[in-house]
């Protein structure tokens, strides 16, 4: 039986490793933290309960294959919810609209905007879907081994048919006229860390299929499908260690040896890496030579995604006026996108409000709310700056008088009973993103698909990546299927061990 050691206990590590065993490999991770799940992990304070980083659940069949690939029922280990509607939107002028998967609903709302706007909304969603099968079948879903596997007549043909050199904002422009809608249609490109200006056009997928496939609530929020597949990782046997960092993947004649810790050498026959690819290169593959052309230079020129403040908010009250996910848009959401993509601080940022204790009342003590508050912001390779406790203090006052201005939750400040802030710093420190960048490389063209870092490395035999910053990017469905794709490419090189 093989050994397979996997470095870091993120959501991709961890599917990775249910996957792994249940075809018969021998396998273990590695965590440095005292808990498992990465950014998909917990924070607790004073009886509230919130969730770190991922809180919109798209694509629910992609959460419940890692069950299946193991021969498991899902609804033995996570209790899924359909929300609707999706999401509140506040513009800034008051204006609110509550987004509904509902067919009657939704040509309702549409049509209060306009008729030609409905239309152009039905157009966008037969259009999208037909690039988004395009995508998932022949790229998303598809592993980059070598050269051909993407520079062959058929892939290219199929690349045309994305039509990804427009951006994302520009080409839902298209079909509908409405500026809100526009918006509406755009910002979840910023779900990966990318400005929906710039972000290419393929991402406009994202808003077609939280319509389609609606968006889902699990039972504990988020960290309920991590408390899952670690009840699933015991079952199968597989082993975590804790609060053990890896220093070093030890590589003899461009071959995995194992990984080292606490200086010792811990033997393997495959290494995969769930840790961040930036992070990975740079400092646990020792020799530069070994791993070309991920040099240090070659990673300090990479584009990388945005980062985010984040604000975990006990409130002693309940917020009625909310949804479970809630939208705020900048009154200057083009300059706001600027800001972030250009280095500046957002003087007026959007924000994205999270609200769990609404579907699961155990997250909250009775009668309050659990709120986190997420304000994208530049990375440290654009802003340089310390987020020491001055300037922690000093965005933090912005972000909470913005809110007060916007009229959602005028009197906010006063009725916190707990709170805990996340910036940059934390993000690269803690979760080894490499410059904070919360959702890793950015995934422009030229870091998209072939161009992206690959699930096998090939220049060392027997060492895989899996997570947000290899093919195929980032988003939680996304990063599921990266996993899917690394186990596939060892199983590939390797076959079942049973």
């Amino acid at each position: 039986m093989k050994k397979i050691l996997i470095i870091g206990a993120g959501i991709a590590g961890i599917s990775s490793a249910i996957q792994l065993r249940a075809q018969g490999y021998d396998v273990e991770i590695y965590e440095k933290e005292s808990t498992i799940g990465g950014k998909m992990s917990q924070i607790q304070s004073k009886g509230y309960t919130f969730d770190v980083g991922p809180t919109i659940l798209m694509m629910p069949d992609v959460y419940k294959e890692v069950f299946k690939l193991a021969g498991k029922n899902p609804d033995d280990y996570i209790t899924m919810t359909q929300i609707n509607p999706i999401y509140s939107v506040f513009y800034s002028n008051h204006d609110r609209l509550d987004v509904s998967t509902d067919l009657v609903d939704l040509i309702k709302f549409l049509e209060g905007i306009s008729e030609k706007d409905a239309l152009g909304y039905m157009q966008y969603l037969s259009e999208i879907y037909k690039r988004y099968l395009v995508a998932k079948d022949h790229f998303i879903e598809k592993s980059f081994r070598k050269p051909t596997d993407f520079y062959n007549p058929k892939t290219l043909l199929k690349a045309l048919e994305l039509k990804t050199f427009d951006s994302a904002y520009h080409a839902i422009s298209q079909f509908v006229k409405d500026d809100r809608l526009r918006k509406l249609l755009s910002f979840q490109t910023l779900y990966i860390g990318i400005s929906p200006y710039n972000g290419p056009s393929i991402y406009s997928i994202i808003p077609m299929i939280e319509m389609i496939y609606g968006i889902w609530f699990i039972k504990g929020g988020m960290y309920g499908y991590v408390q899952g597949l670690s009840k699933l990782m015991k079952e199968l046997g597989v082993i975590v260690h804790t609060e053990t960092t890896v220093e070093e993947i030890v590589i003899e004649n461009k071959q995995v040896k194992g990984i080292r810790v606490d200086g010792q050498l811990i033997e393997a026959d495959i290494v995969l890496t769930n840790a961040d690819f930036p992070y990975a290169m740079k400092n646990l593959i020792k020799e530069e030579k070994l791993r070309k052309p991920y040099t240090d230079a070659k990673i300090e020129k990479m584009d990388y995604s945005c980062s985010t403040f984040m604000m975990y908010l006990g409130v002693d009250h309940k917020l009625d006026n909310l949804n479970v996910h809630n939208i705020l848009f900048s009154p200057d959401f083009d300059g706001n996108i600027s800001e972030i993509f250009d280095g500046t601080l957002p003087k007026d940022p959007s924000m994205y409000f999270y609200c769990p204790a609404k579907l699961d009342p155990s997250l909250a003590p009775k009668g309050k709310e659990a709120l986190y508050v997420l304000v994208p912001i530049p990375n440290q390779k654009t802003f340089e700056g310390p987020w020491d406790e001055t300037q922690i203090q000093s965005y933090r006052r912005l972000v909470l008088d913005k809110i007060k201005e916007s009229g959602m939750i005028p009197d906010l400040e006063a009725h916190i009973e707990t709170e805990v802030i996340l910036t940059p710093k934390d993000w690269n420190l803690r979760y080894n993103a490499h410059y904070g960048a919360t959702f890793g490389l950015a995934p422009t063209l030229m870091q998209s698909n072939y161009y992206r870092p690959h699930n096998t490395f090939s220049k060392i035999k027997n060492l895989y990546f899996t997570g947000s910053s290899v093919h195929p990017g980032a988003g939680v469905p996304i990063v599921l299927t990266s996993a899917k794709l690394a186990v596939g490419d060892i199983l590939a090189d390797h076959g079942k061990q049973k």
